[in-house]
């Protein structure tokens, strides 16, 4: 049996020639449906605050520390942190009981030296009603008033002796100096206390509410931007914006240790929000400048890179996915702000970046 090859690849050739015009009719029709949907925003120009963040402590303007002024044992402690309290309520008591005796002895050594000066008050009364008389002579009438004398000068010391161990046993009982909240109480009953503890060993604090300020200490690379008047906004460490503030006060040194200036800004959120020696995120705003805003969900991170993906245009008039990296700033609300990788008018997708790839043909609906 014979085969005509020539006719055989002639057919072959034909064959082929028909496929590849079916396959080119249909390669614009496939490309077309591989176009993803997606919904894009165009990028405009904000103005955005620039800032940085610094931890920061709130401070009372009007605080006490309650240091002991007498040696003793404590035998009361009559508040518990927290606890609101007014001038001059009882806040803790030292043992007394020696104190107490002292004044008391005083008070008989006074009483003693009262008696005395009566009995000389009487005598030199008399002394003088027998010198007028002519009784007695001039010299007995200088020893009665000497001996008044005396008798009084020792009658007023122990007065005002006796005035000073009440002074003093009033020192027995601690008091709260005004209005205020007791802080941290980190003595106990039974505890000996004095004067010449060291200054952090304290018996508690009383602080003021509502009189707050936040200490903000800027490093000092930034000495030349901080200044009076700054806008600050107070965070809690959660992110949670408090307050927005003002810098009211500068400090013209430099702290030593922490290389830093001090700056405060006054706080008016209640104790509820806000207490002493709390500590908050302080963001100072030196600026503010224009800058191209995305929204959040229009960035995705890879390889510690961020990125966006914007609806380029192509020449035959279709769009795919260009993946862009962007350098991000501040966050704007729900938006991040862009430093550099976007020009205004870009049109950024916000929807299923998760499956697009750079180059990817998309169809873009405009957000």
């Amino acid at each position: 049996m014979r085969f005509n090859f020539g006719v055989s690849s002639a057919l072959l050739i034909s064959l082929a020639a028909i496929g590849c015009q079916r396959g080119a009719q249909k390669a614009p029709q496939a490309a077309g449906m591989q176009a993803m949907p997606v919904k894009t925003v165009a990028v405009t120009l904000q103005p955005v605050a620039q800032s940085s963040e610094y931890m920061a402590t709130i401070k009372s303007r009007r605080s006490a520390t309650i240091l002991p002024q007498v040696n003793g044992l404590l035998t009361k402690i009559l508040v518990h942190s927290g606890e609101r309290v007014k001038a001059g309520q009882a806040l803790m008591e030292i043992d007394p009981r020696q104190q107490q005796a002292q004044v008391a002895s005083q008070g008989a050594t006074e009483r003693q030296k009262k008696a005395l000066l009566d009995y000389d008050a009487i005598e030199l009364d008399r002394q003088r009603k027998l010198f007028a008389a002519g009784v007695t002579s001039k010299d007995a009438l200088d020893q009665a008033q000497q001996a008044y004398d005396n008798a009084k000068a020792d009658y007023e010391a122990a007065l005002q002796t006796r005035n000073m161990q009440e002074q003093q046993l009033a020192y027995y009982t601690v008091r709260a100096p005004f209005d205020g909240v007791v802080g941290d109480i980190p003595v106990h009953l039974g505890d000996y206390v004095s004067p010449l503890m060291s200054p952090t060993a304290m018996l508690t604090t009383v602080d003021q509410p509502g009189d707050l300020e936040a200490y903000i200490y800027i490093p000092t690379e930034r000495s030349d931007q901080v200044r009076i008047g700054l806008a600050v906004e107070l965070y809690d460490t959660s992110g949670k914006l408090l307050e927005k503030s003002k810098i009211d006060f500068v400090s013209p040194q430099v702290d030593p240790s922490l290389q830093s200036i001090l700056a405060k800004a006054p706080v008016h959120a209640t104790p509820d929000i806000m207490r002493n020696a709390q500590l908050i995120k302080a963001r100072v705003i030196w600026s503010t400048k224009p800058m191209a805003v995305v929204p959040v969900l229009a960035v995705t991170r890879q390889g510690g890179q961020t990125f966006v993906f914007v609806a380029r245009k192509q020449p035959d008039g279709h769009f795919i996915a260009a993946q862009t990296p962007v350098t991000l700033g501040d966050t704007v609300e729900n938006a991040y702000s862009v430093s550099s990788g976007l020009n205004a008018g870009d049109q950024v997708v916000i929807s299923s970046t998760q499956f697009l790839v750079n180059g990817m043909p998309v169809s873009p609906i405009p957000g």
